[in-house]
């Protein structure tokens, strides 16, 4: 007797054996979806997004100018919103007229190092000295002890040699700074969607933060930081798109011209010396030589451009990625990133490691020729080499050690939520004073806040909650990206939540934010192919999250520039009782 066997087998009655269900399986549950299959090449190097066509139609424009615009857009966009940044983030640029919160510090150490290679110790009256007479002072003579790297410091003092020793000059680099790393943003956004728009808003977004705009207007380190820290990022992602374009050129082809996975490529190609690694390397060294905590950042960018690296050879057909990537990547990431900003980290030193080693020098310059003498590494290392061992090792023993209390610190756990920015200036004029309105009644208030817009933050808050359920169950590498450079710049704090710290370190960070934001309102306007009742749908509630957030940073404009404005419209401004 004959029968059909069935698609399932029951063997002498036996119920069916079960497979386990897969990961993909149990992601599904909580929302994750394999992605469709398609060429290879494009899911290597994924084209960027156009315009709906119905768009040009309707609004009437010809093919060629279309083709135009489309062309042009990736640079246009970009240029009118920097455009839009370097306005607000020029003007008045010399106001307030004064040493502004830790201006005091780094402004002077700025000037003592352009002209004599190391910092010094100023007179207690020297602020007023040199906005009195223009910034034509002396300089000192006496080493002081600092305790931060040079790099930003010469930045700083760079505006100062062109512009004078007074606020517009200790101002304008990182004014320039600020604008150049909104034009970086969003190029970056741009590369990372895939999608002019979105870079653009994620831009957008950073030229109408509080926070960002502050710090781009007053010489403190934190904002030189996050320029050669979004610098690195964009290196790395142009790094990995070529690396990416280099596997996809590799693979075979089939007979419909559709490029198939390889095990053999994917697994030993090699993929060049790529130089934008190297210049990733360059700008985390200037990073780590700005401010210490360019070294987390250093390490999760390391980490995240050799993962990238598995993931680009996984969708190439590589059987071993993960051995490929450590025979073929892991040594030249190495070298790219860690001897290079080593490198240029003492190079930074150079003008403390020549000043002269008698007593006349830098601080601790001269530490190897006197209490230092007799040691183990004296007859290896270098007299300037062991001197400044014992400086870094002096300040790393201050800076974590540092637990002076202080009005403005706070813990990094109300960053993200606001809730304790940094006043920078106050003043209390009087009414026809400064500003103040002659009909203000009572007297006004004139604030510098260091502190983001309230709207924007906290919608990042949902962004980055959205981001990081994409990384994990939709493995949407973007977010896994931005959720790494978030993590770079904030997790490192929670070591050191004893410590002196303030909102404004999360500068640093900032521009990630920015990006979730706009991951997030690309995701409420739809994906291509959407219904165009759920794409108007969703754009209208996307240009209401936009507009909010402009009329917040509107709203807040006093705060930001240190305008005179009547003490009650400050008061109404002080939404929680921690901004005061």
């Amino acid at each position: 007797m004959t029968s059909t066997a069935s698609s399932t087998d029951t063997r002498q009655g036996q119920a069916p054996q079960e497979q386990p269900p897969s990961w993909q399986q149990r992601l599904r549950r909580f929302g994750y979806t394999a992605g469709p299959r398609s060429d290879v090449r494009e899911r290597l190097t994924p084209p960027y997004a156009e315009p709906n066509p119905r768009l040009w139609a309707t609004l009437g424009l010809s093919p060629t100018l279309v083709d135009r615009i489309t062309r042009w857009s990736g640079w246009g966009g970009p240029l009118l919103v920097t455009l839009m940044a370097s306005v607000m983030r020029f003007y008045h640029l010399g106001s307030p007229k004064a040493v502004i919160f830790d201006e005091t510090y780094y402004a002077k150490d700025a000037w003592a190092l352009v002209h004599r290679g190391f910092e010094v110790n100023w007179d207690k009256n020297a602020n007023d000295l040199i906005l009195k007479t223009g910034g034509h002072v002396g300089i000192p003579t006496d080493a002081a002890y600092v305790v931060h790297p040079p790099v930003g410091k010469y930045v700083i003092g760079i505006g100062e040699l062109i512009f004078g020793f007074n606020p517009f000059g200790w101002r304008f680099m990182t004014a320039l700074l600020g604008t150049l790393a909104v034009l970086m943003l969003c190029r970056i956004g741009r590369r990372l969607f895939r999608s002019t728009f979105l870079g653009c808003v994620a831009g957008v977004m950073m030229s109408l933060d509080g926070l960002a705009f502050v710090m781009a207007r007053t010489s403190l380190l934190d904002g030189v930081l996050m320029f050669f820290v979004v610098g690195a990022f964009g290196c790395l992602l142009i790094d990995r798109d070529r690396a990416r374009e280099k596997l996809a050129a590799a693979l075979p082809v089939d007979a419909d011209g559709r490029a198939r996975p390889d095990a053999l490529i994917a697994d030993y190609l090699y993929l060049g010396r790529r130089p934008w690694r190297w210049m990733a390397g360059l700008l985390l060294g200037l990073a780590i030589g700005t401010k210490w905590n360019g070294l987390y950042i250093t390490a999760f960018f390391v980490v995240l451009t050799l993962l990238w690296d598995v993931g680009s050879r996984k969708v190439a057909g590589a059987r071993n990625a993960y051995v490929a990537v450590l025979k073929y990547d892991l040594g030249l990431a190495f070298l790219a990133t860690v001897p290079v900003a080593v490198a240029v980290y003492l190079t930074s030193w150079l003008g403390w490691i020549l000043s002269p080693a008698n007593g006349t020098g830098g601080y601790f310059r001269n530490w190897a020729a006197t209490e230092g003498q007799g040691g183990t590494w004296s007859h290896v290392l270098p007299d300037w080499l062991r001197s400044l061992w014992h400086y870094e090792h002096e300040v790393y023993e201050f800076n974590v050690g540092l637990h002076s209390p202080h009005t403005y610190m706070s813990n990094p756990w109300s960053w993200l939520v606001d809730g304790r920015p940094v006043s920078y200036f106050y003043e209390s004029p009087s009414p026809g004073a400064d500003g103040c309105p002659v009909n203000a009644g009572d007297k006004c208030a004139r604030e510098v806040l260091a502190i983001g817009t309230p709207l924007l933050w906290w919608a990042a808050c949902f962004a980055l909650l959205y981001v990081l359920w994409r990384w994990a169950f939709r493995r949407d590498w973007r977010a896994g990206a931005i959720a790494c450079g978030v993590a770079a710049g904030y997790l490192p704090w929670f070591l050191y939540q004893d410590r002196t710290i303030f909102f404004f370190y999360s500068i640093v960070f900032l521009p990630f934010l920015c990006l979730a934001v706009a991951m997030l309102i690309g995701a409420i306007i739809g994906p291509p192919g959407s219904s165009d009742t759920r794409r108007v749908t969703g754009a209208v509630g996307a240009g209401v999250l936009v507009l909010l957030i402009t009329w917040n940073f509107i709203y807040f404009w006093p705060l930001y520039t240190g305008t005179s404005i009547p003490i009650d419209q400050w008061r109404s401004r002080m939404w929680l009782d921690t901004w005061v």
